[in-house]
């Protein structure tokens, strides 16, 4: 059997937000342009690292989340025209800097993509919880269900990936089979 590759943690950046109060819209919307751009440039080096792979299914469906998260970019973009953002404090990264991504399995790819969804995810399920302004938790309930929707896509796409590190023959042979 061979080595088992090192959990997707083990990849994952410093995509966190520090404990940083959201006090308004633009504070929110500078963290999720931010995470939406990760997002993006994430997805595309994903579509094309599967394509590259031969797994044009599973290419297709970062190249679609990819499209997703441009589309949620370009809206917030739209929405904060004119808009003065405040300077970002987190990062939001899905890999560490420099990182030369060692991941040779279409599970770990969807594994960190899904992790980097759901950090997203409670980010924003936290603002809704904690800001006081009714508008704010409606944006942020808002963005939470937009990561929700990825969420699902990367589970249900987590199902039918093939795990390559997994030994067939020791599933088929029972604890006895050494004794036949």
């Amino acid at each position: 059997m061979g080595q088992m590759p090192p959990a997707p943690n083990a990849y994952l950046g410093r995509m966190e937000a520090k404990s940083t109060t959201i006090e308004s819209a633009a504070e929110l919307y500078v963290h999720a342009i931010a995470i939406e751009r990760e997002a993006v440039e994430r997805y595309a080096e994903f579509a094309a690292r599967m394509y590259d792979q031969g797994n044009g299914e599973l290419a297709a469906v970062f190249a679609k989340l990819e499209a997703f998260e441009t589309e949620h970019l370009e809206a917030l973009r739209r929405r904060t025209v004119g808009v003065q953002l405040p300077a970002l404090s987190a990062d939001y990264s899905w890999l560490e800097p420099n990182l030369v991504l060692p991941v040779e399995t279409p599970r770990q790819v969807i594994a960190i993509a899904l992790e980097a969804e759901k950090r997203a995810r409670a980010f924003f399920a936290h603002v809704q919880r904690i800001a006081g302004d009714p508008a704010l938790r409606a944006l942020a309930k808002e963005m939470a269900a937009e990561e929700d929707e990825h969420i699902a896509l990367l589970e249900h796409a987590m199902t039918r990936a093939h795990d390559p590190f997994i030994d067939w023959a020791s599933v088929f042979e029972g604890p006895d089979s050494a004794q036949r």
